[in-house]
């Protein structure tokens, strides 16, 4: 029996956020079998009421975070950050897309339970119905068009950034068009403190107007800084939407005081474990030197940056195997060194308390993860303040189905410089 273009089968197996591998198992056939179902085959009655007896675990009133937790989709994952911070508030994920396949790796590893990870976000959005139903939407859209090291370094190379990037600019209207199709009681979405001024401010003002007055929800941002949480200045803006209106007030939110917060001290390894290789070699060690020296001269504040155990790191980024000059650790009478993988891991709070992360890609790859990543206590600070205006969205109805409303189409931007047709 089939509805719309999707059978009942892959209807009720996508509601409770099973692949069909997992639909499989839990209904004790072959894969091959769960296959023909899913694409329209002869299904038994006791395997569709198995089926759609998980998915109402899923999909009923909220009574309990164990018994029934509201699903999310996790875009742009890259490790799972954000997975990690509703999941602390007993959300269920049943979707994952992230396009890089070491992130992939990473992700995988540390999310045994998983289901299968979807690549390329266009693939999805270019036909959202193969995203399953879900209440909350999250996404860290790609921030490099919008960093302010990414516009210069793009300004340098004369390329464009931005919406004008064709490969990363856009994908937030990747993202944008699955929120259409979907209508989510709410989505969390995560970029650099920049992308508020970006363009003078209206790639910000594009992105809160699509948000706003082409999908409908009722939006709020703020800038908020990692320091209470961990030893490292990293500020990112989070822009919280909810389909119907509710008293949240993300603006009212009472920070943790940074002063009282962690230092470097609290995530270094003791000295005496560090393998000697984090250590500079003497010719980086002098290439940095003479060019900071260089710049002060001319004025300029580039350069390494120098930190103790009692200090607060800068913002660790993707680039940071290449020299690591922006968190470079002080070892008094010896050459400074980098931080170590589990010191980015604990930096950036995905190792921290009794959560361990496994970390068995190269070094290089998992600095540029950690380097992306979104630090995890902050991440779960936010869903802990959204969670029961979650909890009553869901708890008040899910919409109706894509297939039975009619779903807004999302306007690209034309490649103009100047924005002026979205300022």
């Amino acid at each position: 029996m089939r509805i719309g273009k999707k059978t009942e089968f892959s209807k009720l197996r996508q509601q409770a956020g099973m692949t069909i591998e997992q639909a499989a198992d839990l209904l004790a056939v072959s894969c091959r079998t769960a296959y023909r179902y899913d694409e329209g085959g002869r299904v038994p009655r006791l395997a569709l009421r198995t089926l759609r007896e998980q998915a109402e675990r899923l999909s009923g009133p909220s009574q309990s975070r164990n018994e029934s937790p509201f699903r999310f989709v996790d875009l742009f994952a890259g490790i799972g950050g954000l997975r990690l911070g509703f999941e602390a508030i007993g959300g269920h994920c049943v979707f994952t897309s992230e396009w890089d396949s070491g992130a992939r790796t990473t992700y995988a590893l540390n999310f045994r339970d998983n289901h299968e990870i979807g690549g390329d976000i266009r693939e999805y959005s270019q036909n959202p119905g193969k995203v399953p139903e879900h209440d909350v939407l999250l996404a860290g859209f790609p921030c490099q068009p919008f960093s302010i090291a990414g516009v210069s370094k793009k300004n340098s190379l004369n390329r464009p950034h931005g919406f004008l990037c064709d490969t990363q600019g856009t994908l937030f209207f990747d993202a944008a068009q699955i929120i259409s199709h979907h209508r989510p009681a709410a989505f969390v979405l995560e970029n650099v403190k920049n992308l508020e001024s970006h363009n003078g401010g209206q790639t910000f003002g594009t992105i809160m107007n699509v948000l706003k007055n082409e999908l409908g929800y009722h939006v709020q941002h703020r800038v908020i800084s990692s320091e209470p949480w961990v030893p490292q200045k990293r500020e990112r803006v989070f822009i919280v939407g909810f389909r119907d209106p509710t008293d949240f007030d993300l603006g009212a939110l009472a920070i943790p005081d940074a002063a009282s917060g962690p230092k470097l001290r609290d995530i270094l390894e003791p000295h005496d474990e560090v393998d000697p290789k984090y250590t500079l070699t003497p010719r980086l060690w002098q290439y940095l030197q003479d060019y900071k020296a260089k710049h002060q001269a001319k004025g300029n504040g580039f350069g390494y940056s120098l930190f103790g155990p009692n200090d607060v790191a800068r913002t660790l980024s993707a680039r940071y195997f290449k020299d690591g000059s922006e968190v470079l650790i002080d070892q008094p009478g010896k050459r400074p060194r980098r931080l170590t993988p589990l010191e980015c891991a604990r930096l950036m709070g995905f190792d921290r308390g009794e959560r361990r992360w496994r970390i068995e890609v190269s070094d290089t790859q998992a600095y540029r993860q950690f380097g992306n990543a979104v630090v995890v206590p902050v991440v779960e600070f936010v869903a802990r303040a959204i969670e029961p205006y979650i909890r009553k969205a869901v708890a008040a109805g899910r919409p109706t189905l894509a297939k039975d409303r009619i779903v807004p189409v999302i306007t690209r931007p034309a490649a103009d410089p100047k924005m002026t047709a979205y300022a």
